[in-house]
């Protein structure tokens, strides 16, 4: 009999629905993570679904982390083994790319492709912008302004919206090309060079992962065939804020079975800006011959206390018609607390002022201060603030008064991130180091800078000098560059990210990054913000080909460091590191937007942004070719639409707190600027002052902050041997993401290595016939184009040469032995109790019986001076074995080290001896648990190790 554990009826039903379409409606707090994660172990545990046979797709990549871990805490506690590796478990585009991955040969995509985020969608738009500027009249067109009179990073952020807006309704190019309207036909062409763009450069960007899965779907029928064959049962959160693009890949992998199970709330739909539609939720069960889709609302809350809940009800059930009304397109519904308030104080209550910010900002401080003196809280971490916008200038005042009366704030969307002291300080050192940029600064030389530009510079050097007086070795060793920067005749053996790492031996630098990680969010930000600049510096570099300094580009490259791609950063203001395994850093209130706060829960949240009204938000040209092209028709009414994403909005807002929600605000304003808003008047009038006698505090009993329950993943090659080559690299490249400086990557062995995984494609597809001369010409010849054009690195013609022999040797010596391939390029994991060892095999080859285990060198085999690699090689194969016999049962006989570029014998076999394997797991988990704790003491000794890490410079200065 299945355990439900203390699943309601509700919940139980909709646990055991195991078949057929499901739509589960789950308000906030009524626990829809829990009955997700009990309905895969009910699957797999009563109804034998195979682990691999699940896809689960969720909205964020630290929910899919979350439910990661839930699913394989029940796996294990019921003795269930799986590799949630095979599972499908992850956001729609993590999952979308691992379908993709597996059939790249089928798309317009080829190895080694590019992912674009926000940022670098926008910049390589940017980069080509005269070939935009050539469609006819295409500013005049769309935006009735003149081409000269609109900057080139305007329309290129311009042009982003459109081809995001359009892209994953499957709009056809040529189709807007031919419509009448010119403003139409501009868009059409546009979205037809953006798309020609992206395959030249073999670019993914959002939309476009889900765009060529669907049509790697639609287009392959024995593709989608094998996939509805592996995939049995679906299950979709978040189902209110999936697109048009995303229903139709869920709908074509559940085929004829149409086991799909989507869990939302329709309530909390807050993103039709990136597309989404509320109508796939509403309309599910329509999509279903009648009675055949199940439908189990969940509507006991187990997070609020219960005046929370009827607040939050009554805001969505009084619109006040004169306003609008829900009609058709909300589920009638009405969330019940888990049990009856007790609290003679209520527990929804405001705070504001009358048009005196001072007062405001003392009176949310002194409330705080109250709340810690009074023991109600342990952490700050227990309050939450929710914003419209935390980049609002009330905002911000807010958030420096308590920073500035000991409060630490972390608003990680704050785009603040330049404006931190660390940043304006490495900016200002390498602002100095280049005497001639500096120069042209001071005389306001460029063009292309603005006063704020200028300003933001200086105030970056200001800061570096008053640093420099108090650190005279520092301000010597940047004279030094300084000089050889403005009289350099030969080329430097870095770059910009290479100056950071040399200032990283001086202070302040050196103590910012001694900090022990363990001290929470408030302390470490300096130094991972310093990690996140030399992710900046270092994308800079690879896009535009910069690996070192030299004499003829020292100063064009400088200006276009800071006057373009810098510029262009802080214009467009970035975020701070955020953390999935903290739920909210310790020592800090957490200044959040509504939509960032989605899914989370605090035991006090402060609401504010109560000046806004409902807007509009869609352009009206996109409205017109939403009539004439969108694969269906408009759901909601355009003119009601702003005001059920304001509810829905706020909605969520409210509901994010469990036992305190307070609204605030600062009285004053008038017209569109009035606060609060004539939408919030209503219900702030009935609400009781914080101040008010019928408040007590003393009253209510806080919740802590909930644990974030997510399982990190190692493995041998990424993190055991990074730690045990030395702590502090660990610390720097993998905890805190420091990016190392580029250096040509292994071409040979990649090039090598990917043409034989084709190689054992085509054998896996029983292509026996295709594997031959001129197709393992053509399939490295393709290898080495696409990595070579993403890496701007290249072989001489001698090693190309050298690479496809040792291809060829392989494929002609093993001619005889494709039917003994099992699985090539397997990722497999395997769940402990903290956390989940994952590897990555080359090639498993045996019989029923038994198997093998094949790892490949594109390399000589070693001599008897290199017993500590082979030691290495061994222990990593250790893991694959027993990774692969865990997890499958299957009997490993012996474990291969397989060398292309040997001359005889290829192999190096290691026999399976359990207790040596079980050595080296004992020793695996040692070391985890020693990266878990931030044990970092490990040192290298290793001259050769050091001599090639960034950090060097750091090293040796306090090592003195």
């Amino acid at each position: 009999m299945f355990n439900f554990g203390n699943a309601d009826q509700s919940k139980k039903q909709a646990i055991s629905a195991a078949d057929g379409a499901v739509l589960i409606t789950a308000g906030p707090g009524t626990g829809k993570t829990f009955t997700l994660v009990q309905r895969t172990l009910y699957l797999i545990e009563e109804c034998k679904v195979k682990p691999e046979n699940i896809f689960i797709a969720t909205f964020t990549e630290k929910a899919a982390k979350e439910l990661i871990t839930r699913i394989t805490n029940e796996l294990a506690e019921h003795n269930i083994s799986a590799n949630i590796n095979e599972m499908y478990v992850g956001t729609f585009h993590s999952l979308c790319l691992r379908i993709l991955k597996n059939h790249l040969e089928f798309t317009r995509i080829k190895k080694h492709y590019r992912m674009l985020d926000d940022f670098d969608q926008k910049y390589t738009v940017f980069n080509h912008i005269q070939q935009f500027r050539k469609i006819p009249d295409i500013t005049e067109t769309l935006f009735g302004k003149p081409q000269n009179k609109i900057s080139s990073w305007i329309l290129a952020g311009e042009i982003c919206n459109f081809v995001n807006n359009l892209s994953e309704e499957l709009v056809d190019a040529e189709k807007l090309i031919q419509d009448n309207s010119a403003e139409i036909s501009t868009v059409g062409q546009i979205l037809k060079l953006y798309k020609e763009i992206l395959t030249e450069n073999n670019l993914l960007d959002f939309a476009s992962i889900q765009v060529e899965t669907y049509l790697l779907l639609k287009n392959n029928p024995a593709i989608l065939n094998h996939l509805q064959e592996q995939i049995t049962h679906i299950m979709v959160d978040e189902y209110q804020d999936t697109n048009f693009i995303q229903e139709q890949i869920v709908f074509l992998l559940a085929g004829d079975r149409k086991n799909i199970c989507v869990v939302g709330d329709d309530d909390q739909g807050l993103y039709r800006f990136r597309g989404a539609t509320i109508r796939n939720i509403l309309e599910f069960p329509q999509k279903f011959s009648e009675g055949e889709c199940k439908i189990f609302p969940l509507v006991v809350n187990y997070r609020s206390e219960s005046g929370i809940v009827d607040f939050y009800n009554n805001w969505m059930s009084d619109t006040s018609k004169k306003f609008f009304n829900w009609d058709k397109f909300r589920y009638d519904k009405k969330i019940e607390p888990h049990k009856k308030s007790t609290l003679k104080s209520p527990s929804v209550i405001k705070i504001s002022s009358q048009n005196n910010p001072d007062q405001w900002h003392k009176k949310i401080f002194d409330f705080i201060k109250n709340l810690k003196a009074s023991g109600k809280i342990d952490d700050f971490n227990q309050i939450a603030f929710l914003f419209s916008s935390v980049k609002n200038d009330k905002v911000v005042e807010l958030a420096n008064f308590l920073e500035n009366n000991g409060i630490n704030v972390y608003s990680p969307r704050s785009d603040m991130f330049f404006q931190r002291e660390e940043i304006k300080l490495a900016l200002g050192c390498l602002i100095l180091m280049f005497p001639k940029y500096f120069e042209d600064l001071q005389n306001k030389s460029f063009k292309h800078l603005y006063q704020k530009h200028y300003d933001y510079y200086n105030s970056c050097v200001a800061l570096a000098n008053k640093i420099l007086e108090k650190n005279k070795t520092f301000a010597t060793w940047i004279k030094q560059k300084a000089d050889e920067h403005k009289n350099l005749t030969k080329t430097t053996n870095y770059a910009y990210v290479g100056l950071m790492y040399q200032m990283f031996a001086f202070e302040p630098f050196a103590s910012i990054l001694d900090i022990d990680i363990d001290n929470g969010v408030t302390d470490v930000r300096p130094t991972r913000n310093l990690a996140m600049l030399t992710q900046i510096i270092g994308k800079f570099e690879y896009l535009h080909k910069i690996d070192v300094l030299n004499e003829k580009f020292i100063v064009r490259d400088t200006e276009k460091f800071f006057n373009l791609y810098l510029k262009l950063l802080i214009d467009g203001g970035i975020s701070e590191y955020e953390d999935d395994s903290e739920y909210a850093p310790s020592g800090c209130v957490s200044f959040l937007t509504i939509h960032q706060s989605k899914g989370m829960e605090f035991p006090i949240v402060f609401v504010d942004s109560l000046w806004q009204i409902p807007k509009k938000q869609s352009k009206k040209i996109l409205e017109e070719i939403e009539d004439k092209y969108f694969q269906r028709q408009t759901f909601e009414p355009r003119d009601q639409t702003k005001f059920f994403d304001f509810w829905r909005l706020y909605y969520t807002a409210f509901s994010r707190a469990q036992d305190l929600l307070i609204l605030t605000y600062d009285e004053g304003g008038k017209g569109m600027g009035k606060t609060p808003s004539k939408y919030f008047a209503p219900i702030l009038d009935k609400l009781t002052d914080a101040e008010d006698k019928n408040f007590n505090l003393a009253e209510f009993d806080l919740h802590k902050v909930k644990d974030v329950n997510i399982k990190e993943q190692f493995s041998f090659t990424s993190h055991i041997a990074v730690y045990e080559t030395c702590g502090l690299q660990y610390k720097f490249y993998k905890e805190l993401e420091f990016s190392p400086v580029r250096i040509n990557s292994m071409l040979f062995g990649i090039l090598v290595h990917e043409t034989i995984e084709d190689i054992h494609r085509a054998a896996l597809r029983n292509e026996i016939s295709e594997i031959n001369d001129a197709n393992i010409e053509a399939w490295f010849n393709s290898n080495y184009e696409t990595f070579s054009k993403k890496e701007h690195a290249y072989l001489a013609p001698a090693q190309l040469s050298a690479a496809l022999k040792q291809i060829k040797t392989y494929a002609d010596k093993n001619k005889n032995n494709w039917s003994q391939i099992k699985q090539a390029e397997v990722d497999v994991s395997l769940v402990k109790s903290d956390y989940i060892i994952e590897g990555k095999i080359d090639l498993i080859r045996g019989d029923d019986n038994s198997v093998e285990i094949v790892d490949f060198k594109s390399e000589k085999k070693p001599d008897e001076n290199s017993q500590d690699k082979l030691e290495n090689y061994r222990r990593q194969l250790h893991i694959y074995a027993y990774l692969v016999e865990q997890r499958t049962g299957q009997k490993v006989s012996n474990m291969n080290l397989y060398y292309t570029g040997a001359t005889e014998e290829p192999i190096i076999q290691f026999p399976y001896k359990k207790t040596a394997i079980e050595e080296t797991i004992a020793v695996f988990d040692d070391t985890v648990h020693n990266i878990m704790s931030h044990n970092y003491k490990n040192i290298s000794k290793d001259n050769r190790t050091c001599n090639n890490c960034d950090f060097k410079h750091y090293c040796k200065n306090r090592q003195k």
